[in-house]
Parts: structure tokens; sequence; C-alpha cells
């Protein structure tokens, strides 16, 4: 079930929206047009439970492309929605622009709400009388800032809200697609999706907020996170880019995987890289996407030597991939390679099997020798495996001293695991238990 909140630039759509939901996660400056790309947030009242569509403003008299794509955004989301909430300035009265957007309410079957916001105190309800001239109904006066009225509002949208829940799949893996501003990443969700839903601009930091989409691969079910770009902290240039920019990161926090996209000119940047280890460092699976690959025209040495390079800078050694938003080349092979580390993620190896691996490794290279008390040495013995959790993947490996285990080994290990299961760009850890000592446990785990 959604709700379509729209408005007017600077009415406080996010605002309210932030109070509906109990969150921060719209984006809310002074600054108008802050809102661009439809982004649907979770929301909960009464037991029911539904989502909110936050869109950008609606100027209809703004000729600039970008407020085009916003309203079309807009309009798209209404499209989604069963409930649409105009949201309008009690303060500022009814003005042309309220005037055009009740006008195509009225033409839409939606059930409509008007939300009279800026109602901060008792003194300011009686404003909210003026927009039954709208023709839409009875206006709810309500106050984002002060939470006046959110209850009634939420109380409305749940009566008008047709029966039904929506079925919850603990099988969907959970994408975001992150990385630097402006190297294709909405045109890369775009065409995921096959529909222009996110905007896409030459203009670098045209996306604001995460947007979460979903998205059926045959009979998977996937959501889509479109991100802002993410600069060095020493290049973000104003407050609403440093929300952005930490909003992307909370993103990547609620992921299972991530793509990290670049720009195949630029190669894999130093920047690149560390949105990668954010990602990692969060606990997603991790891919690397080399975008505008036919515009670049790389050969496969660039290729060969991106992926050295890559292997080198990071341990969980993800996978580099070519691909192109413009063209289409290799995009349904991305969304292969994310449902494959979603499911390795998820995934459980048998004991048996994994104990097989260790003996194999034992006999690959020799576990070291440490030193115990007195001039006598003694190798490190590895006993016994098992998975132990997962989402990330962990292990657990019985020795006989903790003390012995060597970095250089534990790296040993974890790297010749993910070459056998194909965890590469897979988070995960091994915990080191000395026999007979339970709940002790040193782990090598993978940042």
């Amino acid at each position: 079930m959604k709700v379509a909140i729209i408005g007017y630039p600077n009415v406080g759509k996010s605002s309210l929206i932030n109070r509906l939901t109990g969150t921060r996660d719209a984006v809310v400056h002074e600054r108008p047009g802050i809102t661009r790309d439809r982004r649907e947030l979770d929301c909960e009242w009464n037991g029911r439970q539904f989502k909110l569509i936050d869109t950008g403003g609606m100027d209809f008299e703004d000729d600039d492309p970008l407020a085009g794509s916003i309203r079309d955004q807009a309009r798209a989301g209404l499209a989604d929605a069963e409930v649409a909430v105009l949201v309008v300035d009690a303060r500022a009265g009814v003005r042309p622009g309220d005037e055009e957007l009740a006008e195509l309410l009225r033409r839409s079957p939606l059930p409509t709400i008007v939300a009279a916001n800026k109602c901060d105190g008792l003194a300011d309800m009686p404003l909210a009388a003026d927009f039954h001239r709208l023709g839409l109904g009875e206006p709810l006066p309500v106050s984002a800032a002060q939470g006046l009225g959110s209850g009634d509002l939420l109380d409305r949208i749940v009566e008008l809200l047709p029966e039904g829940e929506e079925e919850q799949d603990d099988d969907t893996v959970r994408l975001a697609v992150i990385g630097r501003p402006n190297v294709g990443k909405s045109s890369l969700v775009n065409r995921f999706l096959g529909e222009e839903r996110v905007i896409v601009s030459e203009l670098a930091g045209t996306t604001r907020d995460p947007i979460d989409m979903p998205l059926l691969v045959g009979d998977r079910r996937l959501v889509l996170i479109d991100t802002a770009g993410m600069r060095r902290q020493s290049k973000v240039a104003d407050s609403v880019e440093y929300y952005t920019v930490l909003r992307s990161q909370r993103a990547a926090e609620r992921a299972d995987v991530a793509l990290v996209v670049c720009d195949a000119a630029d190669g894999v940047t130093a920047q690149d890289l560390r949105v990668a280890e954010l990602a990692m460092k969060a606990g997603c699976a991790t891919a690397i996407v080399l975008n505008k690959w036919d515009i670049h025209e790389g050969s496969e040495d660039d290729l060969d030597h991106e992926r050295a390079r890559v292997a080198e800078k990071l341990r969980l050694r993800p996978r580099v991939l070519t691909a192109s938003a413009k063209t289409g080349r290799h995009v349904s092979r991305l969304l292969t390679e994310a449902i494959g580390l979603g499911d390795r993620m998820a995934g459980r190896i048998p004991t048996p099997e994994l104990n097989r691996f260790l003996s194999e490794t034992v006999q690959a290279r020799q576990p070291p020798i440490g030193t115990r008390r007195g001039s006598s040495q003694h190798r490190l013995k590895l006993l016994y495996m098992a998975q132990i959790g997962e989402r990330p993947p962990r292990f657990a490996i019985q020795v006989n001293s903790r003390s012995r285990v060597t970095r250089d080994y534990a790296y040993f290990i974890e790297n010749r695991l993910r070459a056998r299961y194909g965890m590469q760009g897979v988070p995960l850890i091994i915990d080191f238990v000395e026999r007979g000592q339970r709940g002790q446990r040193r782990g090598a785990r993978a940042a």
C-alpha cells in the first residue's frame, strides 16, 4: 500500500514524512528543490503498514529541464499510489501552484487528503479553512515541526487505504548502487528497471536521497537502492551534500550487496577504493563495476590491470566487472552477480565439506610453528571447522593453541576459502577457538 505525498516546492513535504515515519530519512533543508526523485519510506499506524512516497516539489511554471523531470517523477508516484496527500503551506494561503495541483488531483481517481502544514499552534488552526476552495474535502491542519495533527492525518490515511497487506519475502536481496558522483549510478538503475525511474542529469549530485525500488529478476526479488554520489569529506561543499552522503553510507549498511560503480575512463580511483572499503566494513558483499566501458573502449590488458590493482588494495578481493548503462551491455550479468553474492552471504556450507577443505589447506601449506614455555617448539594444529553464522558468513576453527595462529596464516586460510567457494567480495569472519576453552574466540575478521 502506497501513499503519495505531493505539493508545491518548500511546503514541508519531507519534514512531514519524517514526522509521520518517526525517522530522519528524508533530506530536509530550507532551500527549495532539495527532494528530486520519488522515494518510498515505510510507515506504520495502528497495525497497518504502508509506504509514503516522498516526491519533489511540483512547479508547473518552472521551465528548467530538471524541474520537468521532478514533475514526471511526482506523477509516476501518483500512478503507483492508492491515496494522495496534498501538502500546502497554511501560512502562505492558497497559491496558484496549489490550485494547479488540486486540479490535477480532482481529475485523478485517487482519494485525496489536503494537509495544511505549518499550523504550529492553536492560533494557526483556522488558516486551514482557506483551502476548502481547492475542492478536495475538509483540509487537515498539521504541523510537521511540532507534530500537531499528525495522528489525525495518519487516521485519515488508514481509513482511505484499501484492505490487504503486502507479502514479505525473506529471500529478497537488497542491492545498493553506490559510487562517486556522476559515474552513471542512476542510469544503471534505470537500465536495471527498464524505465526512467530516477532522474538522470549531467549535473553531478542530482540524486539526493537513497531510493528503494523493487525489481523481479526471474523468480527472485531484489530491492534496488540508488544513492547519492560519495565524495571525499574534504570535497563536500555544503550541509545538504553532507547529509546526502551520510544517507548513502547508511543505505550501504542496510544492503546485502553493493555494486561500486566507477567511470571506466578514470579506472578504479582512490575514492572508488574508499567507497568499496566503506561497503565492506558495513557488511555488504561487494562487486566493482567499470561503467561506460563502451565509451572508454578499454582492452583486456586494461581490465587485467584494474583487477590486479583491486586485488592488491582490497582484502576482500571483489570481482571487477564491465558494463554500459547506455547500451545495456553486460547489465543483466551484474544482476546475476548480485543475486549470487546475496546467496553466498546467506548460504551455509556443510560441516563435512568444510573439514575436507581444512585438511586440503593443511596439506597445501603446513601451519606455523610457535614457541611455548621453554625452548621446545610446537606446531599449530587445525582440528575442526564449522560454519556458525551467516549474513555475513562466520566460521569457527578449533585449534590446539590460539597463540600460535599468525595473521599471515589466517589470511592464507581466508583467501583459500574465498577461492574455493566463490566468496570474492563477500565479508567473512573466521574465529580460532582453542580446544577446551569454549566461548573464548580470536577472530580473523574480513573488514
